[in-house]
């Protein structure tokens, strides 16, 4: 049973959703700085899909040159802060970090990091200056991590960019679709701020790109296009009573939770299939907005859940509880109006390495609110209007890897579009290499 009362107002909201990962005062850096081994080939900077020089940066945090922690960390990865609250760091860089090889506490690499890069958007100085003009313009497609890490990235190198945001925030997942005890809305929203006051790219909100027309504008109008526009919303289950009223997918639900904060009300009983990171997110999240009774449902056993064990660990401490070997078929209806009220499972066991169901095993779970968390449908529908545009097998955009260009050479992409749906310094690093794909192909122009 969650411990959490349902939170009324903006404080009690940030009480119950405390950053997992809270900013280090300037004695708690200087300590953790002093722990770092500075690694030959440290592991922990291999690991980092955008190569952050870490040993790098924590000497220069050890040294006061918070400054230039701070461009080290940028000059790798452009969504800095951002990452050094919500990349999994425990099976990334601090996972990799020796102290572990010596059952020690691992350097706590993302929190100097957020300390630095927040020390620089305090500061307010200048560190990034966009480069000399080229006269080439490139429309980006979706202020997501991809989106914005490739903006910049152009901007350095001296191009204009126009971002096509559909939402009436940026950041993407940020701030739509991650936790709000990884990152606050307030936090993410400030290194947007930071960056585009720095380099000057220009962001559209509510200017959705959906059609071929709008496409063969922006075709007509810039010299390149970068799609940036993630994997959309919960797919369907296929499930009777899938409509009924209180069913919801996880990526709306935390968007919804996100944007309305205490003035959401989440009932006392919930149920969330699924058995990945989002799954884990929105259990918590339910629990933590005051709700009693909430249930993770999964198909398979814990060992074979998606999500990492940090995050499950996450929604027990919470208050949540787990099923597993459960899968659902059916939603029920109950009461007057249109309402659920519960959830028809059937348990499962592996045969022969085959998830079967088991005979005369089934049961209706109560509840007032089922949160889908069993994967996000894919953009096919829009991307198969861009022409020339090959998708694979999972409806996932194909690219060159070393330049992220696609089929159609004026189009490139990055980030969930393309690998189906990574981590968010996973599409900081990916947007960055497709800049750098695009100016090479506009200079061959």
């Amino acid at each position: 049973m969650s411990e959490y009362n349902r939170p009324t107002t903006e404080a009690e909201f940030e009480e119950n959703f405390s950053q997992k990962r809270p900013l280090m005062n300037q004695t708690e850096a200087h300590y953790e700085s002093s722990r770092c081994l500075f690694c030959y080939d440290a592991p922990c900077m291999n690991v980092c899909p955008t190569k952050i020089d870490i040993p790098l940066f924590i000497k220069q945090i050890h040294t006061g040159n918070l400054t230039g922690a701070a461009k080290t960390i940028y000059d790798a990865n452009w969504l800095g802060n951002t990452c050094a609250k919500v990349c999994p760091t425990g099976v990334l860089c601090e996972g990799e970090c020796v102290f572990n090889e010596q059952k020690l506490k691992p350097l706590e690499i993302g929190r100097l990091q957020h300390y630095a890069t927040d020390a620089l958007m305090e500061s307010g100085r200048t560190l990034f200056t966009p480069g000399e003009p080229t006269g080439k313009k490139v429309a980006v497609i979706g202020a997501g991590p991809a989106g914005i890490a490739c903006a910049c990235e152009l901007r350095m190198m001296g191009h204009e960019v126009t971002v096509f945001e559909a939402k009436k925030l940026p950041s993407g997942l940020t701030v739509h679709g991650i936790a709000p005890y990884k990152i606050t809305n307030k936090d993410a929203l400030k290194e947007m701020s930071y960056l585009q006051e720095q380099l000057g790219f220009k962001i559209q909100y509510e200017s959705a790109i959906t059609t071929r027309d709008q496409l063969r504008e922006l075709e007509n109008s810039y010299d390149a296009v970068f799609l940036g526009v993630g994997i959309g919303p919960t797919a369907s289950l296929g499930l009777e009573g899938e409509d009924l009223d209180n069913v919801i997918g996880a990526v709306e639900f935390i968007e919804e939770l996100r944007m309305k904060q205490h003035e959401m009300t989440v009932p006392d009983k919930v149920i969330v299939l699924g058995g990945g990171n989002t799954a884990m997110d929105a259990a918590s999240e339910c629990a933590r907005m005051g709700a009693k009774d909430v249930n993770l449902a999964y198909r398979r056993s814990k060992e074979d859940m998606g999500a990492y064990d940090f995050e499950y660990d996450t929604i027990i401490s919470s208050g949540a509880r787990s099923m597993f070997n459960v899968q659902p078929i059916g939603i029920e209806k109950g009461g007057s109006g249109n309402a659920t009220s519960g959830v028809r499972f059937i348990r499962t066991e592996m045969r022969n390495g085959r998830l079967e169901h088991m005979d005369g095993s089934e049961f209706v779970q109560e509840c007032d609110l089922v949160i889908k968390a069993t994967g996000q449908a894919k953009l096919a529908g829009f991307l198969s209007q861009v022409d020339g545009l090959e998708l694979d097998a999972k409806n996932r955009i194909v690219v060159n890897e070393q330049t992220h260009q696609t089929g159609n050479p004026k189009y490139f992409a990055a980030g969930d579009a393309v690998n189906g749906g990574a981590e968010v310094v996973n599409a900081a690093a990916e947007g960055k290499v497709a800049a750098r794909g695009i100016d090479g192909w506009l200079n061959s122009c």
